[in-house]
């Protein structure tokens, strides 16, 4: 067979005789090209369908670090499991669980001290002890009751401040877990942010000018991002299903989900 003969299957160049490999492209020369070593192959588990990688956003590592889920499950913490940050003082030694179920990744709060806290893609019903985040200030949820916390002594209601219809109020989480100031609005509705709104975090500059809103709707309370730059976020209870492009807070990290589809 002439050197004219013999042309690479993979990218057309010429393999002049008792060569076995192609000088452009380094493939394997096969007479008919049906040869494994001329197939393009993966990186192993790097490109596993179904399976995802955290990036890291924000935080006390290297930002733009990535974390492949491949395995069945993967711990994050500051001192046990695969995903570390050691320097972060938020952190819990566990803090979460990342794992598989049918093929579809959940997360697991892991009883951290700090939680654990998704990003909201849509409006959300809050439940009272929820917890939300705006910018870095945590918020706290409570049901409000006047006849609960209020209760009437020997048929005499005790005097507080004109007992409005309040349903709720969200209590600021401040240093330590204490609880710190408390907002109610008359109309059941609070809006949060930077400036000129009900309730204002003037020197937080990851919160937008105007962030979340929480409001009572039809018996309930619902939460509401206002197309804020850093989202809203809500701590999580237990497992939590993600998806591709889902934020999550542990500690002072700030990661993005990715899943390969």
């Amino acid at each position: 067979m002439s050197a004219n003969n013999r042309i690479c299957n993979q990218c057309g160049a010429v393999v002049p005789d008792g060569h076995h490999y192609c000088g452009r492209c380094g493939a394997f020369y096969n007479e008919d090209g049906a040869d494994a070593r001329n197939e393009t192959m993966f990186f192993g588990a790097m490109q596993a369908p179904g399976r995802a990688k955290l990036i890291l956003i924000r935080g006390e590592g290297l930002e733009g670090l990535s974390y492949h889920l491949n395995a069945t499950k993967h711990v994050a913490g500051r001192s046990h499991g695969a995903i570390l940050f050691p320097e972060d003082s938020y952190l819990s030694s566990k803090h979460s669980t990342f794992l598989y179920r049918e093929n579809q990744l959940f997360v697991r709060d892991e009883g951290s001290v700090n939680g654990t806290f998704l990003r909201v893609r849509e409006p959300r019903v809050l439940e009272h002890g929820d917890e939300i985040m705006v910018g870095e200030q945590v918020l706290r949820l409570e049901m409000l009751s006047l006849e609960r916390e209020y209760p009437m002594q020997e048929d005499t209601l005790m005097y507080i401040s004109p007992p409005k219809d309040y349903k709720f109020r969200l209590v600021h989480m401040v240093r330590g877990g204490k609880p710190g100031s408390s907002y109610c609005s008359v109309n059941n509705d609070i809006l949060i942010g930077r400036e000129g709104c009900d309730v204002n975090f003037s020197e937080d500059r990851y919160s937008s000018r105007q962030h979340t809103r929480v409001t009572w709707v039809d018996g309930q309370v619902v939460v509401s991002d206002m197309d804020s730059k850093n989202g809203t976020f809500i701590k999580i209870k237990g497992e939590q299903k993600l998806m591709h492009g889902d934020y999550l807070h542990l500690g002072s990290e700030l990661l993005r989900v990715e899943i390969n589809q």
